[in-house]
């Protein structure tokens, strides 16, 4: 079997089933054009090109989320329905789909999730000696000879596998300590170096996944930021969020989005894991959405966002 494998970052992509669709067919055809079709005429000219190749294409589609949440259930339905309009002619297309979350698969519709769901391996956590694999492997790469004692990639991996085993983490601190080890000019990164890391890095907050967010998402969730920056409270009701993102808007010029649009938001950064959502209980009058930042600093966040609208060319 002429068999092809192509691994493509949903994220990556903005979304975009265009922008996949691409990536996978440059594979047979590195000048193909980037413009003047539309992501089904490109899916079609997919499997004309695997036809054409007598080839079986195997596609990942990692961080999926990302997909689902800019364009919905009608990508995974044309590419998991695809060879219904080929009846008699050989199966191409594969698909693997990666996700953090298969509770995500609750926003596509109900056929093209009976799709997907019928073969799902559920991945467990790095454990610390797979993490000091990965480890060892990246200080390969990436240091001198010498410069990271086994003793201290273990230490990082056993800091690492104490949050949940997660291995951007993992690397993160690794990319720190060396930071510090040229700041002391020391020639190897000693068990300090990571300890001034791990204060400074924090597990759950992923740049890329803020980067990715739409503009009214950071809007909202800089003014969540700053809500608990400037109180002690553990959590913020969704009123008061959505009167400090309509400070935050008029700091920036931006028109606010109205509650349902916020509603939104709120429920897919919880979904990604950057808010935590409850209904109140007792003790409130009526029932409102609680929302807390879970372990990431409130300070640490509002930097970050203030940063990345900078630059958007949004603020001073």
């Amino acid at each position: 079997m002429n068999l092809k494998y192509v691994h493509v970052n949903c994220r990556e992509c903005r979304g975009s089933l265009f922008l996949i669709l691409q990536r996978a067919i440059t594979r047979f055809h590195p000048n193909f054009p980037k413009r003047g079709y539309s992501a089904e005429e490109l899916l079609h000219m997919l499997m004309e090109v695997l036809d054409e190749h007598n080839a079986h294409l195997i596609l990942a589609l990692d961080e999926l989320e990302a997909l689902i949440r800019r364009e919905g259930s009608d990508p995974l339905y044309n590419l998991s329905r695809v060879q219904e309009s080929r009846v008699g002619r050989p199966m191409r297309l594969s698909l693997i789909c990666i996700i953090r979350n298969v509770k995500y698969l609750v926003r596509i519709d109900e056929s093209t999730r009976s799709t997907l769901q019928r073969n799902i391996i559920h991945l467990k956590e790095y454990t610390k000696e797979q993490l000091v694999d990965i480890l060892a492997d990246r200080v390969e790469l990436a240091f001198r000879e010498n410069a990271v004692p086994e003793e201290v990639v273990d230490f990082i991996a056993g800091l690492a596998a104490s949050e949940n085993g997660d291995a951007r983490y993992a690397i993160e601190l690794l990319w720190r300590s060396g930071k510090y080890a040229d700041l002391d000019g020391s020639p190897q990164i000693l068990p300090e170096h990571v300890r001034k890391a791990a204060a400074t890095a924090y597990p759950s907050l992923d740049r890329d996944m803020l980067r990715d967010l739409p503009l009214h998402s950071k809007l909202l969730l800089l003014a969540i930021a700053r809500s608990f920056k400037d109180n002690d409270a553990s959590y913020i009701t969704m009123g008061e969020a959505e009167e400090a993102y309509r400070i935050v808007c008029e700091e920036y010029g931006e028109k606010c989005r109205g509650h349902t649009q916020l509603w939104k938001y709120v429920n897919e950064m919880s979904d990604m894991g950057l808010l935590g959502k409850e209904t109140s209980g007792e003790g409130r009058k009526g029932r409102t959405t609680l929302i807390s930042l879970p372990k990431i600093p409130a300070e640490e966040l509002e930097k970050e966002l203030v940063r990345l609208l900078e630059v958007e060319g949004l603020g001073n």
